[in-house]
């Protein structure tokens, strides 16, 4: 990950080696000061040694403040770099991820999992090896200046290690649990508030709010194991230090009377004490860090490992499509040995419209859904211009497909933002052309702003019908060879229905159409029908065909919408 700036990586660690380094030296000079000049009288020596602590001092202030920056300059350019690469890995997964993965737990693979990355480059590996540094300089330097006040010092360190231990091993399984549950809740978090028409429709606020009551509850006590270990643990580093600097002074006091010790010495291994207790405070912590960092990269990197998206061998990438669509014996399951296409065959000529009807879970979406490629099909072959449509660039092919959908999804920006989705090759001026042909342009007017209208999150300001028709004029706009409606009309009145009829009508003359429709009436004039019954192909062929056949699927579902008279059935 920190390859491309493995310079900065390099200028850091070595920022950390001289800051290691620079701390003790300078409690060592402070030693020699007072033993050398202070005790002696030397006041010219004494004020010399002191500008030079000094000047170390400040010197240590600004390498400081340069490795803190790009420590933390370095993770954020990671995790930056990291955070595009798994937005763009995770917009080229297949509809399988999305289907089985809750938008929440993406979410805090995106955000939360990223961030504590992040924590591995500002509190993590390289603060890690600075304060081991730091450690191993000042126990050198300790046992350089006296080895017998540096084993007395040091020999409450073994109780110290076992108290961090069991502080790391505690904080870490309480931070698991704490990002096992960040994940629950956002999850939930996403669920309820996209759906929160339907829990307040059915006077769910209450049962939701237990439910979110009793996650954030879980959460908290996950948060509190942790909470407590830290107030055990500091308390105890004091009392292990304390003890410690306790040892030095009585054992000092001794070597001092008897002129084995110097005083500078003794006014020295307090600070060396600091610098060794300060860091081992933080290192369990660290680890801790560390290692709740290790967990994330790993959630992170095994959703980059993630082959499950589009496999995009295809090199085809046409301005242009005839629009010749071949269904050959196609199978497809979401779900294995529960197929939902079982050898489907049929077959579009160029510029023709196919209506497609059936029952719900028939397999009508689903037809649409392989022919973008969003699905990989289980068995059969899918031909567009008599050429598989894995050899086509699946960006290529999907830019010559237009999808209206009957649930419109509206992002949160301008109208025009909506309809041109910022592809910045789409001029203004075409869209309200689409829009006058759709009759979507006099309504567009009337908003405030017009085409600068800012629509709020999934279009929560437009009626049904509205959005509908911005969702078709975004279709249209993209000039595309083939043409899906997937219940286009279902959620329009009959006068706005009537008001794109024609334009309808007028666009599929041009292109290739395949329309889904539970209101037969707007597919009466297309040129084959396509019947589907649990997966199989029951009947196919155009209206006045199939309404012969007393006998037939289409038939019957024609007759129990328009019951009744001759001339519906005529």
């Amino acid at each position: 990950m920190v390859k491309p700036y493995r310079r900065t990586f390099y200028f850091t660690a070595v920022l950390a080696v001289i800051l290691a380094i620079l701390g003790p030296f300078r409690t060592m000079l402070l030693q020699k000061m007072v033993d050398d000049h202070i005790f002696r009288g030397d006041v010219y020596g004494m004020t010399l040694m002191a500008t030079g602590i000094l000047g170390l001092l400040l010197f240590e202030v600004v390498l400081r403040y340069f490795f803190l920056y790009y420590a933390d300059w370095l993770g954020q350019a990671t995790i930056r770099d990291l955070r595009v690469k798994i937005f763009r890995h995770v917009t080229g997964l297949n509809l399988h991820y999305f289907d089985k993965t809750p938008i929440g737990t993406s979410t805090t693979r995106t955000i939360n999992d990223i961030e504590s990355i992040n924590t591995v480059f500002s509190e993590g590996s390289i603060t890690i090896m600075a304060d081991l540094l730091t450690l191993t300089a000042v126990t050198c330097i300790m046992f350089y200046t006296s080895w017998q006040l540096s084993l007395v010092v040091l020999s409450v360190f073994p109780l110290l290690i076992w108290g961090s231990y069991q502080f790391k091993e505690s904080v870490r399984k309480s931070y698991e649990k704490v990002r096992n549950h960040v994940a629950t809740m956002n999850a939930f978090l996403q669920e309820r508030i996209s759906g929160m028409r339907i829990v307040q429709i059915f006077n769910a606020e209450k049962r939701e709010g237990e439910k979110f009551r009793n996650i954030n509850r879980d959460y908290t006590t996950a948060n509190l194991k942790a909470i407590t270990a830290y107030a055990i643990f500091f308390p105890v580093v004091d009392i292990i230090s304390a003890l410690s600097l306790g040892l030095m002074v009585w054992y000092g006091a001794r070597g001092v009377l008897s002129d084995q010790i110097t005083i500078g010495t003794m006014v020295a291994f307090p600070l060396y004490i600091n610098m060794l207790y300060r860091p081992i405070r933080m290192l369990a912590d660290k680890f801790n860090t560390l290692q709740m960092g290790l967990i994330a990269a790993e959630r992170v990197f095994t959703l980059l490992e993630n082959d499950d998206s589009v496999k995009n061998t295809g090199v085809l990438a046409p301005a242009k499509l005839e629009g010749k669509i071949e269904f050959d014996q196609v199978d497809f399951s979401y779900i294995p040995d529960s197929p939902i296409l079982k050898s489907v065959s049929f077959a579009i000529e160029p510029g023709n419209t196919l209506a497609i009807v059936g029952s719900t879970g028939s397999g009508k979406t689903t037809i649409i859904n392989l022919l973008n490629r969003f699905y990989e099909v289980n068995g059969g072959q899918i031909r567009i211009d008599g050429r598989d449509i894995h050899d086509y660039d699946v960006y290529a092919l999907r830019r010559r497909i237009a999808v209206v959908l009957q649930d419109v999804f509206l992002f949160s920006g301008t109208v025009l933002d909506n309809i041109t989705l910022r592809d910045g090759s789409i001029s203004e001026e075409a869209v309200v052309e689409a829009s006058k042909m759709i009759g979507a342009h006099d309504f567009i007017q009337k908003l405030p702003g017009a085409y600068g209208y800012e629509v709020m999150e999934r279009g929560a300001t437009l009626s049904m019908g509205q959005r509908q028709l911005i969702s078709f004029v975004r279709a249209l706009v993209f000039n595309p060879d083939i043409l899906i409606l997937d219940e286009a009309t279902s959620s329009i009145d009959p006068e706005s229905e009537s008001i794109i009829q024609h334009a309808i009508e007028t666009l599929i003359e041009k292109r290739t159409s395949i329309i889904i429709a539970h209101r037969l009436s707007t597919i009466r004039h297309a040129n084959n029908i396509l019947v589907l019954d649990k997966g199989l192909v029951q009947e196919f062929g155009p209206h006045e065909q199939l309404m012969l056949n007393e006998g037939g699927k289409y038939r019957e579902l024609y007759e129990r919408q328009f019951i009744q008279t001759p001339e519906n059935i005529s």
